[in-house]
């Protein structure tokens, strides 16, 4: 790099674009114009605006009614609650839940015709249902299949439709 000399300088280093000086009153009124412009907003204020809305404000807030305040325990909503509570209790109190159906109770020809017409019991079942003194061997020897008991059973409890199959 050369050095120059700082004494010998003729040029100030600065150059102007072409026709600057020419189109500067323009921009600089351009300028101005545009700051002016964007100062006004085009909304105008009413007159004393300002200093009267205070007072409007606490005006009109100042004249509101108090609204209606409606309490959830009231009589009427407490009728109606302890009235639901004690018809749940009632319902759980009752006998109606309660089982008792007991097979004493139960008539023979009503276990009977179940297990007939179900078919859900099988031989399994049944002998799971007796203790083993009631499935004792000398019960089931002592009884006596003759002839004439095997018929009188018949002829008491058997009808004329159960002797035809399907």
């Amino acid at each position: 790099m050369q050095k120059k000399n700082i004494n010998n300088i003729n040029e100030t280093g600065f150059k102007v674009p072409k026709d600057y000086f020419n189109t500067l009153e323009d921009s600089i009124l351009s300028e101005i114009k545009l700051k002016e412009l964007s100062s006004v907003s085009g909304f105008k204020t009413p007159k004393d605006y300002f200093e009267t809305l205070e007072d409007r404000i606490i005006e009109k807030t100042s004249n509101k009614k108090t609204p209606k305040v409606i309490s959830i325990f009231n009589k009427r909503n407490l009728v109606y609650i302890s009235s639901v509570a004690a018809a749940v209790l009632l319902l759980f109190n009752l006998s109606i839940f309660k089982n008792t159906t007991t097979w004493a109770s139960l008539d023979t020809e009503t276990v009977e015709d179940y297990m007939m017409s179900e078919d859900v019991l099988d031989s399994y079942e049944i002998a799971s249902l007796l203790t083993t003194e009631e499935l004792n061997n000398a019960d089931f020897i002592e009884i006596d299949f003759n002839e004439n008991n095997i018929e009188t059973y018949l002829i008491n409890h058997l009808d004329v439709e159960d002797l035809y199959f399907e």
